[in-house]
């Protein structure tokens, strides 16, 4: 019996991500993404997820839309595909992902997988609400809903799982949201938009994540006066984003883009929210690297801070990454490991592993950080 599977990919989709930009949404945003170098990357993660599904093509029939939206990458990985619907320009607009999710709908597909962030989302929550199974393939800078897979490997995972008839629980998942002008400046206003039926193994599906600043002020300032007090002269540090590395930059007493990536260097803010291309330019081999991890999801890379490329973190070395976060934040992924989603897989795979996680003044964890196989 065939799979039917519907696919749809977001080409636009984490454009904005690499350089600075916090967001792809919009046609105009994309364009000033590729004038400043970004590169598209949906497909290559929507061509992670399939490959997984080789072992079982001739089970399976992809439903998709002409081109980058799905056809392209499809027919290149060799599976019988259908063009259901064809994009009128070669832009790609939010109604053609809503248009084509509705006509996989009235097909009957099996499930709708798609690639993109949260604003693709909302668009196939809008066209089919929770009238049928979907699953997205991270690919945005922004994923806050829990309708995304960990990974890309790991969403071909679960589809693998359904394909094989294993016996694979559907649950509703919250579809989430922010706004990306309010983001731009700083503030983290998330809102729900509604929910779908998702696959629920929780090996592979992602948590929503948790929104807000710590609220553990004084854990938040232990950390930061021990990370201050480590710092070595004539070296620099890469200052992710979010809250955590943002209590960091206060005990210095600098201007912090709270989700950008700003550089120091002996406790002075030499660059501030920097593309991946600058900041590559800007790492030596006296270069750190401060992170934190995003609440109830555990990612270190690949969500939110897209500026941090493979090509930057393989520079800087496992060894000289900064990893910070409050023990309350590490015992609400309830044991789950951590997750670096690069999008070069043999980078996540040698960054796996224990990790040793600042959580106070002159305290440290280790805690793992997984690996998709």
């Amino acid at each position: 019996m065939q799979f039917k599977l519907g696919l749809i990919i977001n080409p636009l989709a984490g454009l904005g991500g690499s350089v600075a930009l916090k967001g792809s949404d919009g046609l105009e945003t994309a364009q000033q993404a590729l004038a400043l170098g970004a590169e598209p990357r949906a497909n290559q993660r929507a061509k992670t997820a399939l490959t997984q599904l080789l072992p079982h093509q001739q089970n399976i029939e992809i439903y998709t839309v002409n081109g980058e939206m799905g056809e392209r990458t499809a027919k290149e990985l060799g599976f019988n595909t259908q063009v259901i619907y064809q994009t009128q320009s070669t832009a790609t607009r939010p109604e053609d992902t809503e248009t084509a999710a509705q006509m996989m709908q009235q097909l009957g597909v099996d499930l709708i997988l798609f690639a993109g962030g949260d604003g693709t989302a909302r668009n196939i929550c809008h066209a089919v609400g929770d009238s049928c199974p979907v699953l997205g393939i991270p690919a945005g800078c922004k994923i806050h809903s829990g309708v995304y897979a960990i990974t890309p490997k790991a969403a071909g995972r679960v589809v693998e799982l359904l394909v094989t008839g294993e016996l694979v629980s559907i649950g509703e998942a919250d579809v989430m949201d922010i706004d990306e002008a309010a983001f731009r400046e700083g503030t983290v206003r998330a809102k729900r938009f509604g929910e779908m039926q998702v696959p629920t193994e929780l090996r592979y599906v992602q948590a929503v994540k948790n929104g807000g600043k710590e609220s553990d002020e004084l854990v938040l300032a232990d950390i930061s006066a021990y990370v201050v007090a480590e710092m070595e002269e004539d070296e620099t540090y890469i200052m992710g984003s979010g809250s955590t590395v943002a209590a960091v930059m206060e005990e210095m007493g600098l201007d912090n883009t709270l989700l950008g990536v700003d550089v120091v260097r002996d406790q002075a803010l030499i660059a501030q929210d920097q593309t991946a291309q600058q900041l590559l330019s800007l790492a030596d081999e006296k270069t750190k690297l401060v992170i934190t991890l995003i609440g109830g999801q555990g990612h270190i890379f690949g969500r939110g801070n897209q500026q941090l490329s493979p090509n930057l973190i393989k520079k800087i070395g496992k060894d000289n990454i900064i990893l910070i976060a409050t023990k309350s934040k590490l015992k609400a992924l309830n044991g789950r490991p951590l997750i670096a989603d690069t999008g070069d897989e043999q980078l996540d795979e040698s960054l796996a592993g224990f990790i040793k996680v600042i959580t106070g003044f002159n305290d440290h964890v280790m805690y793992a950080i997984g690996h998709q196989e």
